[in-house]
């Protein structure tokens, strides 16, 4: 008896399966949904210059008062409009008193500034670096600073007379305390161990002073220095108010007295530009001398 036998075949099931599996593959990859790549949200925002961010809300600010004086909300004899202001302004400017004005008040800021900043950084430089400085000068100048700058102005008018001397006495007083304060405070919180490794490095005591104690300080005395601007600009209102005969507080004084709102309103402008200009100066003045400090600058 014979048998035969058919020769082996190869398991479809196995073929067919895995043909299979690549077709349902290509399939579902035709026929289904595309993924797409997940971008962070923040990425996906539209940037926004920051100057246009920054100028959005004087813009805001002059376009309801614009409204409020077309819906006479705002009376001219209260506040006059925008329209108005401009056109005062131009005609301050064209006639020569706005800036002539200022230039003497500018000429009053600077010189009452240097004075200023020259008295309260050497006396912080000396209260901050000496203890015998500290106990000679800090209880006196902690003591000044409580009384009012602008109390001082009839006094000053006494002592000085009603000329240039007093209005620049008063700024640089204003000034000085503020420097004083920040500057001596960043001398004293200079940390320690800087200069406990400038010492093992081998420093001199002005070495310690110039390398580590004086930029370790600078920080605090540029945050001074603005805050000082800002009170000279004040104290510069307060004395161009008494006994001036020019300047940006002068045309002030003329337009109280003829009820101009128009020219008191151009000339408080005049003052919020030439603050904000102080201010950006030594803004910038700040990013170029603190290179070397890592600051967070928002999100």
């Amino acid at each position: 008896m014979s048998i035969s036998h058919a020769p082996p075949q190869p398991p479809s099931s196995d073929i067919s399966g895995k043909s299979g599996t690549q077709d349902s593959a290509a399939d579902a990859e035709s026929s289904g949904p595309v993924l797409e790549e997940l971008v962070p949200s923040s990425n996906r925002r539209t940037h926004v210059p920051r100057w246009v961010r920054r100028a959005s809300g004087p813009l805001l600010l002059l376009a309801l008062w614009q409204l409020l004086s077309v819906t006479r909300l705002l009376t001219p004899d209260v506040l006059a409009p925008p329209a108005t202001i401009a056109r005062v302004a131009g005609d301050l400017f064209a006639d020569g008193s706005l800036p002539t004005a200022m230039g003497v008040s500018l000429q009053r800021v600077a010189l009452g500034l240097l004075f200023g900043v020259v008295t309260g950084v050497g006396l912080a430089l000396l209260s901050g670096l000496f203890r015998i400085g500290e106990d000679l000068v800090d209880a006196s100048v902690q003591m000044l600073r409580t009384v009012p700058f602008v109390g001082l102005i009839p006094l000053f008018i006494i002592w000085f007379g009603i000329g240039e001397a007093p209005k620049i006495a008063i700024i640089a007083l204003g000034v000085s305390f503020p420097l004083y304060l920040n500057v001596y405070a960043g001398i004293r919180g200079v940390d320690s161990q800087l200069v406990e490794a400038g010492e093992s490095l081998g420093l001199s005591r002005w070495g310690l002073v110039r390398h580590v104690v004086l930029p370790g300080a600078l920080p605090g005395a540029m945050t001074g220095l603005r805050y000082s601007l800002g009170i000279a600009w004040l104290a510069l209102v307060f004395a161009e108010q008494i006994n001036a005969d020019a300047g940006i507080g002068f045309l002030m004084v003329q337009a109280r007295d003829f009820l101009r709102t128009d020219v008191i309103v151009v000339c408080l402008i005049v003052y919020a530009f030439l603050g904000l200009l102080a201010d950006f100066v030594v803004r910038t003045l700040e990013r170029l001398l603190l290179q070397w400090r890592p600051t967070f600058t928002g999100r």
